[in-house]
C-alpha cells in the first residue's frame, strides 16, 4: 500500500492535497468508528478486536492540544493568530522553582488563548495541563503517541484554568445573544456538533436548575466561578451570579462529554 502511494504521489507531480484527498476518500478511512454487537458485527468484532486490520474506524480521545484548542474554539477565546513568539499559557505558580533559577511570567490579554502548537514548553518541566494528557515529551521522537485513560485526566479537563474559563466564556456568549430556551440546545449543539435528544434536553435542564439552585445557597462558590480565568465577558444584562456560574457548570459538563473529547 505505501509502495502504490509512492508511485501515485510521484506520478502526480507530488501533489500533496491530490494524496492528502486520496486517503480521506478512501473506504478504510471513511469507516464508522461504531462497535457493533458481535451478531450484527460479522467476524471484525471478533477476529480483529483491536482493529488492528482496520475493520472499522478509529475511536479516541483528542491529542491533549486539540482539547484545549477545542475549548478555546467553541467559547471564542481562541486567538489564531498566525506565527510569532511562543507564549506563556496558565500554569500553577512556583512550578518552575525546584528546577530553574528561571522566573515564569504569563502571558496576558489575548496571547493566553493562542493555539497549543505556541506553548512556551520547558522540557525538564512540561506544561502540567498537556503532560496530563500525555502530549510528547519532546525528548525523543515519537513516532506512536502514548494514550492514557487516568483519573487525573478528567480531573484536569474539569477544573483546570483554561477549561473553566473556556465553560464561563462559553455560557457568558450564549446568555448574552440567545433567548433562555435556546441556552442549553445551542450550547450542546457547539460542544457535540449535534441537537441534543429530548431525554437529554431534559437531564440537562434538570442539571442547569439544580446547579443554579446550589449557587444560590451559598453565593460565595458562584464567585469563585465567575473569577476563574483573565478574561470578563458580560452576560444578558439582568442575569444573576447564581444563574451565570449554573449555565458555567453546564457548559463544562458538555466540555467533558465523551463524544465531545473523541475523535469518532
Amino acid at each position: 500500500l505505501l509502495d502504490w502511494l509512492a508511485v501515485e504521489f510521484a506520478e502526480s507531480g507530488w501533489n500533496v492535497k491530490a494524496l492528502q484527498k486520496q486517503i480521506v476518500l478512501s473506504a478504510a478511512y471513511r469507516q464508522s468508528s461504531r462497535r457493533l454487537p458481535d451478531d450484527k458485527a460479522g467476524t471484525s468484532a471478533i477476529d480483529d478486536p483491536d482493529n488492528r486490520r482496520l475493520s472499522r474506524g478509529p475511536r479516541r480521545r483528542l491529542s491533549a492540544r486539540q482539547l484545549r484548542d477545542q475549548a478555546l474554539f467553541v467559547s471564542g477565546l481562541l486567538n489564531d493568530e498566525i506565527g510569532g513568539a511562543s507564549v506563556n499559557p496558565y500554569q500553577p505558580e512556583g512550578l518552575w522553582d525546584e528546577m530553574s533559577n528561571m522566573k515564569y511570567r504569563q502571558s496576558v490579554g489575548k496571547d493566553l488563548y493562542r493555539r497549543g502548537l505556541y506553548t512556551f514548553w520547558k522540557r525538564t518541566v512540561a506544561p502540567p495541563g498537556l503532560a496530563v494528557l500525555d502530549a510528547a515529551d519532546r525528548e525523543s521522537c515519537t513516532v506512536r503517541p502514548k494514550r492514557t485513560n487516568t483519573p487525573l485526566q478528567a480531573l484536569t479537563l474539569l477544573n483546570e484554568t483554561t477549561f473553566v474559563e473556556s465553560a464561563r466564556h462559553l455560557a457568558a456568549n450564549l446568555l448574552s445573544s440567545r433567548p433562555p430556551d435556546q441556552f442549553i440546545p445551542e450550547a450542546f449543539r457547539r460542544t457535540t456538533s449535534r441537537r441534543p435528544t429530548d431525554r437529554e434536553l431534559k437531564v440537562l435542564t434538570q442539571t442547569l436548575s439544580d446547579l443554579a439552585d446550589n449557587y444560590r445557597e451559598h453565593p460565595e462558590s458562584a464567585e469563585q466561578v465567575l473569577s476563574v480565568g483573565e478574561s470578563k465577558p458580560s452576560a444578558a444584562p439582568g442575569t444573576d451570579k447564581a444563574d451565570m456560574a449554573a449555565a458555567a457548570m453546564l457548559c463544562n459538563v458538555l466540555l467533558n462529554l465523551d463524544e465531545a473529547v473523541s475523535i469518532e
